[in-house]
């Protein structure tokens, strides 16, 4: 008996808590004024009107709203609220409107006129807005704005904010401003809590001091700091930084790039390029590795430089280029090694220099000093420097420091030309072709004489004060010795054969860079870091799927006096018509003058596609589309699609034979992003089934499409 008692009062029990939840979710007014009927007008539905005291009040689910004016559809258990609308979720969520439309059901409120939706640490101002409480999101697609306190303001054609999450996601026409910066993209993902932003798209980040561009990209609106990938570049007092990804800092004024970089410097007519980088604005500084090089742009032949390191510094007036380390450099009629290079744009002085000590174990610099090579001389010393005329923007002179040597090679014999002293000098002419030079001090030569048959006269040998050389079309033209000490011409056959080069000759042809990729063959392998980045944008899940197409179809039928039963508003009935969904091929859709590819494209969910669609060149009268047709004679429905591309075309609704009634028509243009295009249109019952199709596609269209859906969303 015991045992019977308490299964009936748990059965009771039960009852009973499924009885309270059940009543707990229908709306419940908590105040109106006036209560009337309109049977005629409003089948149904209690009209619920304020006095003077205070407004219609209403609840449902923890969520109270205020109006001045109500129907109420008790059996549906759905309310539309008008004048001065008010809603309020716990001490979280604070929407006002002109009006609402609230479903209790699916707890999905409509709201339009003037909405202002508030939470915590954001509002966000709109003329139309979908509130799913369910979900805990809000949805806007017909422009709106998001002021975010310290974050600044964000506008968009479409948003959507996850309140649990903290998160928006902005499409379209995105722009968000604050003191700091100004944001415009396509696509911008932005988390409240953390002031995160992400951005995929053109997208562009203008500052005070720098706009920065990217297709992909992380921005910290409260730290300052941000990362660019895909296409991205930094543009800042007449520089532009392109790299694979670049990291930026607004509060030091800093910026880093990796792989691939570039940076253009328009007022000084350089370019570096590398594959890591770093930028100090504030210093007017950047520092660059991994196979680094600097292009001097000149008129007629540029000038480039090659070494481990290179950094830039100073004003554009005052600018300083210093490349490190087993340095190169190569003009088309001049070219050089040393330890490091220091240049002065404004002087035009170029330096080679060998920073290492003696003794030092760096091989390349104790043994190999600076070198340049100019048409058939190699000149080398401890030190030698390049003075270029600035105005005139060519070589004017040279300087080799210590030990200089000049050596060429006998034009028709296996002998050399060899000077050395003290300190030589030389001079360019307007082709920058080395023509005249001076060894000064302790001079000595070795020159093979020729007669202007070319034959060998014999070879001098000789020690001077000073030595004065004549160069012309690359070769010794004459040779002039003053305070001349000792020397003779020598017969070849007396000349002795280990006495014909002078001490410290060294002939470094082999080494001479005869191209701008002969400055990187000595290079190690180069091994650039795999930079893994943002993930490719994801399209988020279709807002208006479920519950807004409930939502559609129940507000319309009340307004008609059609009452529709609760089990026909079940949001999970809303199904996608079209027999092929998420696949496309030519055996699942009727094609018209389109031709098809296979791609190895993929779709915004990441899965493969298998066909690009290329339309054709077409005939006048001709048509060309690609269509389904669905049996279905009457309703309204909603065609929508996935695309992606170049071309201009129509999205069309239409009948399947008869005189093919078009019931919706939109133009679109593609572009290289994902794109979602739909619209909406009615069909009366004309005995032929509809079609959802995409036409005009002409000879110079290309494109994907994936995810098309034909939803009927009213009878």
């Amino acid at each position: 008996m015991k045992t019977f008692t308490s299964l009936y009062l748990l059965c009771l029990f039960t009852l009973f808590s499924a009885f309270h939840i059940h009543s707990q979710q229908n709306i419940e007014i908590k105040y109106s004024g006036f209560l009337t009927f309109d049977e005629q007008n409003y089948p149904g539905a209690k009209i619920l009107t304020r006095d003077d005291s205070e407004q219609v009040h209403i609840f449902h689910g923890g969520t109270d709203m205020w109006c001045d004016k109500a129907y109420y559809y008790g059996n549906e258990n759905f309310i539309e609220a008008y004048g001065n609308v008010k809603m309020i979720q716990g001490d979280t969520i604070n929407m006002v409107s002109k009006y609402v439309e609230y479903n209790g059901i699916n707890k999905l409120a409509f709201a339009s006129g003037d909405v202002v939706l508030t939470d915590p640490t954001s509002t966000i101002s709109t003329d139309t807005l979908y509130f799913d409480r369910e979900r805990q999101q809000a949805f806007y697609r017909s422009y709106g704005t998001v002021v975010k306190d310290s974050s600044g303001t964000i506008t968009s054609k479409i948003g959507r904010y996850y309140m649990q999450e903290k998160k928006y996601r902005f499409v379209e026409d995105v722009v968000l401003t604050n003191p700091e910066a100004e944001i415009v993209t396509n696509y911008f993902d932005f988390y409240s809590d953390t002031g995160y932003a992400y951005l995929f798209g053109p997208s562009t980040i203008t500052t005070e001091e720098s706009v920065t561009y990217c297709e992909k990209g992380y921005y910290d609106t409260k730290a300052k700091i941000g990362y660019a990938m895909k296409n991205a570049k930094i543009d800042y007092d007449g520089k532009e930084i392109v790299g694979d990804s670049l990291y930026f800092d607004q509060n030091r004024n800093f910026s880093s790039a990796t792989n691939n970089i570039k940076v253009t410097d328009t007022l000084n007519n350089s370019i570096i390029k590398g594959h890591y980088a770093e930028v100090f604005k504030a210093k007017d500084s950047i520092f660059i590795t991994k196979r680094a090089y600097a292009i001097t742009v000149q008129e007629k032949d540029s000038i480039y430089i090659h070494g481990d390191t290179l950094m830039v510094t100073g004003k554009p007036e005052k600018r300083i280029t210093r490349v490190f380390r087993n340095v190169k450099l190569y003009k088309s009629d001049l070219s050089g090694k040393s330890d490091s290079i220091h240049v002065n744009h404004q002087t035009g002085l170029t330096q080679l220099i060998n920073i290492n000590a003696p003794g030092s174990d760096a091989a390349f610099s104790t043994a190999r000093k600076p070198i340049l090579w100019n048409l058939g001389n190699q000149m080398t010393g401890d030190t030698i420097h390049l003075q270029s005329d600035t105005e005139k923007d060519k070589l004017d002179s040279l300087i080799v420091f210590n030990h200089a040597f000049l050596i060429s090679k006998d034009t028709l014999g296996d002998g050399y030309n060899q000077i050395n002293g003290k300190k030589l000098v030389g001079l360019f002419n307007d082709k920058n072709e080395l023509y005249h030079v001076d060894i000064i001090k302790n001079a000595q030569s070795i020159y093979y004489f020729r007669n202007e048959n070319g034959e060998l006269v014999g070879i001098d040998k000789s020690k001077s004060g000073l030595i004065n050389i004549l160069i012309q079309d690359s070769a010794i033209e004459e040779v002039r010795k003053i305070n001349q000490i000792d020397g003779d011409i020598y017969p070849e056959s007396k000349y002795p054969k280990n006495e014909r080069i002078l001490k410290g000759f060294d002939w470094r042809e082999d080494e001479r860079p005869n191209s701008v990729e002969d400055l990187f063959k000595d290079d190690p392998p180069l091994e650039l870091p795999i930079i893994k980045g943002l993930d490719d944008y994801i399209p988020q899940e279709d807002f208006f799927e479920d519950s807004i197409n409930d939502k559609i179809n129940l507000s319309k039928t009340l307004k008609k006096g059609k009452v529709a039963s609760k089990s026909n508003n079940n949001l999970n009935e809303v199904k996608n018509l079209l027999k092929y969904q998420n696949t496309f091929s030519p055996d699942e859709w009727f094609m018209a003058n389109v031709d098809y590819e296979q791609t190895k494209e993929k779709a915004p969910d990441g899965k493969n596609l298998n066909y690009t669609l290329i339309g054709k060149k077409i005939k006048k009268n001709q048509y060309s589309y690609v269509l389904q047709v669905v049996n279905q004679k009457k309703g309204t429905f909603k065609w929508s699609v996935w695309l992606k591309g170049r071309g201009e075309l129509n999205l069309v609704l239409q009948e399947e034979y008869g005189d093919y009634t078009v019931y919706g028509l939109k133009k679109i243009q593609l572009s290289n992003s994902w794109k979602e295009f739909s619209i909406v249109a009615k069909k009366e019952n004309d005995n032929h089934p509809i079609r959802a199709s995409i036409s005009s596609i002409n000879g110079e269209d290309k494109f994907l499409i994936w995810n098309p859906k034909l939803l009927k969303i009213s009878p």
